[in-house]
């Protein structure tokens, strides 16, 4: 087993009062998620609350989106939301991963960041693939999303 933490930050134009909200509602992700575009007719499910503490979505797709799902366990606003990510396929993982909101100058850095564990088939494949340039990258693009949306919204 490998234990390992990535972490993305970016620096948006906008306080965190106008960030926070666009990640603490999983049905605003499929603006600015990384992830949207690996299978157009992926199958998305809400649950629990609308927004915030106990808001849950699933997701069930093509071999490059794979399944899973997401909790919000903790929503401090404006400044952090921290979740439960669980990989179904195409590897089984539970993953902590988090968001912060710090106030920046004239913006907000926002630090997306998950930590694991390499297991089973996992491990073998984290042998060939680095998991921080293979995610990481996937977590700036995600935050480069995150702030078009912001700042359209901000026009």
């Amino acid at each position: 087993m490998a234990a390992y933490t990535i972490s993305r930050s970016a620096f948006i134009p906008a306080p965190p009062e106008a960030v926070y909200p666009h990640v603490v509602d999983f049905h605003k992700w499929t603006a600015w998620s990384p992830w949207e575009g690996l299978d157009p007719s992926m199958e998305r499910t809400y649950a629990g609350a609308d927004a915030g503490v106990g808001a849950q979505f699933s997701w069930r797709g093509n071999r490059k989106a794979g399944a899973g799902s997401m909790q919000i366990l903790e929503a401090v606003e404006p400044r952090s939301i921290r979740l439960r990510l669980v990989f179904i396929k195409p590897f089984k993982a539970v993953n902590p991963t988090g968001f912060t909101f710090e106030p920046d100058h004239d913006g907000t850095r926002v630090t997306w960041a998950m930590k694991g564990e390499n297991k089973g088939m996992a491990a073998v494949f984290a042998r060939f693939m680095d998991m921080d340039k293979l995610v990481g990258k996937d977590f700036e693009k995600g935050l480069a999303n995150l702030a078009k949306v912001v700042g359209q919204g901000s026009m």
